[in-house]
């Protein structure tokens, strides 16, 4: 094997034989990845020499390629240190599941009375009923003492309708005068005008599991902890998986953060308050000045920071307590990441920030935002890059020869890229995250550059849900700016394959531009695929269930079924005892264990398989459907999968073409069910 291919073997090597149980039993998980992230960081520091010593441009080298590489090499020193702070929040990951255990079975011993009160804040603004339902019923529905439980919900959309339902559900329902301060202002009018000893923070589309309280509270038996907080989990698909229809085989977004680095900032005391799905402790916001921090839109990030100043901190529990919407379309998720990417920068500039006094050195530098300034610059460099060295001839490493950077460079990156797999297996696919911030790059560095030069005074815009969410079918900007980027890198090779108008000096590099600049083009290509809207494939969202149930077509006549998916408007079923049942059915009871008996017309039969589409006339059926549906645990969340399968599944969609889902029919009249049918579904 030539000298230079053998680092590289080696760390290809070592990344197919460490075993992947080292790194997920909880007795070898931190000692297994602090070995593995130490023999990176040893593997990083050889490169860094090299960088350093050998790379940089040297005397004589022509300006704007002097320029343009030392530029690079500054970006490139900064995502380094970025990374070696992930790599450092990795080493020390928390999980308290057995803490929850113990503190749940403790709690369960517990009389009611002497449980502590939760209040329950749902805040809204503008989300339609269609998305406040399911919170508000999953919300009452809590595991906990009724007179130890109080549900409100904060309306700064001061809506009739609203309060009606609340009245007619059973919960409270706050306005106030103004909108001073958004959702930090809603939460801490609320917090003046009830007493509970804990507070929890729903936004208006989390819905809570129904042992929520039970699995959290007894986290809070350790005093110095003041929010427990757990992972935004989605029961919808995100327009990325939406749009490549790949919502069972991809994981949203968020799962690297949710999933892996937020049990890395836990062990480190650094986990923070995400807003939703948190339960705070009301001595500590006593202690704090007896409300929500208001100075940055990301009020919940400097809750954190001023709970650690007086001696508090959030603890997370990894499990999936609660379960919400994902952005719906890409403009939602557009104005959602400027709001986060806006608010994290902004708390730089105020003394309770990062940068204030009170702070541990660790706590500092796990707060700065690098990540929201770094990756919008980096994902568009690493796209750019070779279309501007095809067209000036600049090199990032001027005269560095290829087999230099399969020494240095490339074990590096499959080392880096290779760790994250095997520590966050579930959350992090590099050609997705890839994808994922270009998709967002040029909508988060405009709000990044504005907000640096004028930290406040920007509006607060809600993310759309539902309805609002909607958009257009197309987003151009990604169609035609990856367009116009592929057809200069193209461009730019057909100029460099012919000796007459080459404008590369170095022939050897021609190989490394032509990888560099097709994974670049790869990914543009599935940003354009990502960038055309393919629908909802349902009108609501389904669970898989293969539950046991009964069917039947006609009074004291059921028979025996399993439900294989259900939603809260249809359900897939399979007949068990079809030649009881017969044929063309038309209309049938669904009894569906834990809700009751529903009316259903039969959308279609093939054989002992039957589509169904609910007619529920009786509001309390709704209601238990709901709780079956979003409060019980049920699943649809995706498979683990191979990266590489994830890549080719993304990629194949940019040669094939993906199905648009065929819009919904609107609402046409049906036949009414039979009598016997109303009256034995009347609920």
């Amino acid at each position: 094997m030539p000298e230079h291919l053998i680092p590289l073997a080696l760390v290809a090597a070592v990344l197919l034989a460490v075993p992947r149980r080292w790194l997920s039993g909880p007795g070898l998980r931190n000692g297994a990845v602090t070995l593995l992230l130490v023999a990176v960081a040893l593997l990083v520091l050889r490169y860094l020499v090299w960088r350093v010593t050998e790379t940089l441009p040297v005397a004589g080298t022509p300006l704007g390629e002097a320029a343009f590489a030392w530029g690079l090499f500054a970006l490139e020193m900064v995502i380094w240190f970025d990374t070696a702070l992930l790599f450092a929040m990795l080493s020390r990951r928390r999980d308290n599941s057995a803490a929850a255990d113990a503190g749940e079975a403790r709690l369960r011993a517990t009389p009611a009375a002497e449980l502590p009160t939760v209040d329950v804040f749902i805040a809204t603004y503008n989300e339609e009923l269609e998305v406040l339902e399911k919170t508000i019923v999953g919300a009452l529905a809590l595991d906990w003492p009724a007179d130890r439980l109080r549900v409100v919900v904060l309306d700064d959309g001061k809506r009739d309708w609203l309060r009606d339902f609340c009245a007619a559900k059973g919960a409270d329902y706050f306005t106030r005068a103004d909108n001073a301060h958004a959702k930090a202002g809603n939460i801490n009018a609320a917090i003046k005008r009830t007493d509970g000893e804990y507070f929890m923070v729903l936004d208006a589309d989390f819905v809570p599991q129904h042992n929520f309280l039970y699995r959290a509270m007894g986290l809070f038996e350790d005093p110095k902890v003041g929010i427990v907080q757990i992972p935004h989990s989605f029961y919808n698909a995100d327009p990325m998986q939406t749009n490549l229809r790949m919502r069972h085989t991809l994981p949203d977004d968020q799962r690297f953060f949710f999933g892996t680095i937020m049990a890395g900032r836990d062990g480190w005391d650094a986990a923070f308050c995400c807003g939703s799905n948190s339960i705070t402790r009301r001595a500590a916001i006593e202690a704090v000045g007896g409300g929500l921090p208001s100075g940055s839109i990301t009020e919940d990030m400097l809750l954190t920071l001023a709970l650690l100043r007086k001696g508090y901190v959030t603890r997370y529990l990894n499990e999936r307590l609660a379960i919400g919407l994902a952005p719906e379309s890409l403009s939602a998720m557009y104005v959602q990441r400027a709001r986060w990417a806006r608010g994290a920068i902004q708390i730089l500039f105020l003394r309770q920030g990062p940068l204030g006094p009170g702070l541990a050195l660790h706590h500092r530098l796990f707060f700065l935002p690098l990540h929201w300034m770094l990756q919008p610059i980096m994902v568009l460099a690493t796209l750019t890059v070779p279309a501007i060295c095809l067209w000036t001839g600049w090199s990032p490493m001027p005269m560095i020869p290829v087999r230099e950077l399969v020494n240095f460079q490339l074990p590096v990156i499959l080392a880096t890229l290779g760790t994250l797999r095997l520590v966050a297996p579930e959350g992090f696919f590099p050609l997705a995250s890839t994808v994922h911030a270009a998709l967002q790059a040029p909508r988060i560095l405009p709000t990044v550059i504005t907000t640096l030069i004028q930290p406040h005074g920007h509006a607060f815009k809600v993310t759309p849900k539902g309805s609002a969410a909607a958009d257009g079918a197309i987003d151009r900007v990604m169609i035609f700016a990856p367009a116009v980027l592929m057809l200069l890198t193209a461009l730019g090779f057909s100029f460099n394959a012919n000796i007459n108008t080459r404008i590369l000096d170095s022939v050897e590099q021609l190989p490394l531009m032509a990888f560099w600049a097709g994974y670049a083009m790869m990914v543009l290509l599935v940003v354009q695929v990502v960038a055309v809207s393919t629908g909802r494939p349902h009108s609501e969202e389904r669970f898989f269930v293969e539950m046991p149930c009964k069917v039947g077509n006609r009074p004291s006549n059921a028979v025996a079924a399993r439900i294989d998916w259900l939603s809260l408007s249809a359900a897939g079923v399979t007949l068990l005892e079809l030649d009881k049942i017969g044929h063309n059915l038309r209309w049938v009871e669904l009894r569906i264990p834990g809700v009751g008996p529903v009316a259903a017309r039969v959308v279609r039969q093939e054989d002992a398989e039957l589509r169904l589409s609910f007619e529920i006339t009786s509001e309390a059926r709704r209601d238990e459907l709901i709780r079956k549906l979003f409060t019980t645990g049920l699943e649809n969340r995706i498979s683990s999968r191979w990266a590489l399968n994830v890549s080719l599944g993304m990629v194949s969609r940019a040669f094939l073409r993906t199905r648009r889902a065929r819009p919904m029919a609107p609402a046409t009249a049906h036949p009414q069910p039979p009598a016997w049918l109303l009256e034995a579904t009347a609920g």
